[in-house]
């Protein structure tokens, strides 16, 4: 049981003082209800509606609201509105590609190819693809869409010398794993992939049409083919308020 202290904070029966709960704390629990019941696309009251509705400032209700669309739950519009969010997209985590992982969920891929480059391997880079160092690589920056609304903005480093005349096959909707089997015959086996977190700078909001400061997935794949040589070396940004990873695990034997 509680009961409440002379300053108005509510203690518990053992007397230990429990904090109070910060307004836009109560405003987000009761906009998550709300959304609960809303389907995607759906419009919420405005922000002075939710001010006077709750007695807050217009400052409160902005933060409800910020940690809300960087949740995922809600999709703000410069001049619009905010809306209910759709569902975050959920890829399982094996070895597929974007392609393949987005028609698995009913979604159209798309990708824009943003550069494609030859350029010397540094050292570090070198090691991971087993090539000498200053040896030339083939980079390939592209952004990749899910339903026409980006996703990932996806760095790729492959050896150049084993892969003459990728270039001319890769193109912004061209699954690349496609490529590399039908042309070079090679079939990817393993690889290994770390997740962080990260924010976005000045260059992964604008291409991905986020906030600065929005919080991103990072997805570093090592990716080897069927015969345990190195294949790619890949760098992925992805929209942490659109995209989710799931990942089955099972108990060592």
């Amino acid at each position: 049981m509680l009961d409440m202290s002379t300053t108005g904070d509510p203690v518990s029966a053992a007397g230990t003082r429990q904090p109070r709960e910060p307004k836009y704390w109560g405003l987000k629990r009761h906009l998550l209800d709300l959304l609960a019941a809303l389907p995607p696309g759906s419009p919420i009251p405005t922000e002075r509606a939710l001010a006077q509705e709750f007695d807050v400032s217009r400052t409160t209700v902005r933060q409800a609201l910020a940690e809300l669309t960087i949740e995922g739950r809600l999709h703000r519009v410069q001049g619009k509105g905010t809306f209910a969010a759709e569902p975050k997209v959920a890829q399982r985590l094996q070895l597929s590609s974007y392609t393949e992982d987005m028609r698995a969920q009913g979604r159209e891929p798309s990708s824009k190819l943003l550069e494609v480059a030859e350029l010397p391997a540094e050292a570090e880079l070198a090691r991971l693809l087993g090539i000498r160092a200053g040896a030339k690589v083939l980079r390939l920056r592209r952004l990749r869409l899910a339903d026409n609304e980006p996703m990932a903005l996806e760095t790729t480093h492959l050896p150049l010398g084993r892969f003459r005349g990728l270039r001319k096959h890769v193109t912004g909707g061209t699954s690349l794993y496609e490529v590399l089997e039908e042309k070079f015959d090679v079939r990817m086996g393993h690889a290994e992939e770390t997740i962080e977190t990260a924010l976005a700078g000045p260059e992964e909001a604008d291409v991905l049409g986020a906030d600065v400061g929005m919080p991103m997935l990072l997805l570093s794949r090592h990716s080897f083919d069927t015969q345990g040589r190195p294949v790619e070396w890949v760098r992925s940004v992805y929209r942490g308020d659109r995209y989710k990873f799931v990942a089955r695990l099972s108990r060592p034997s």
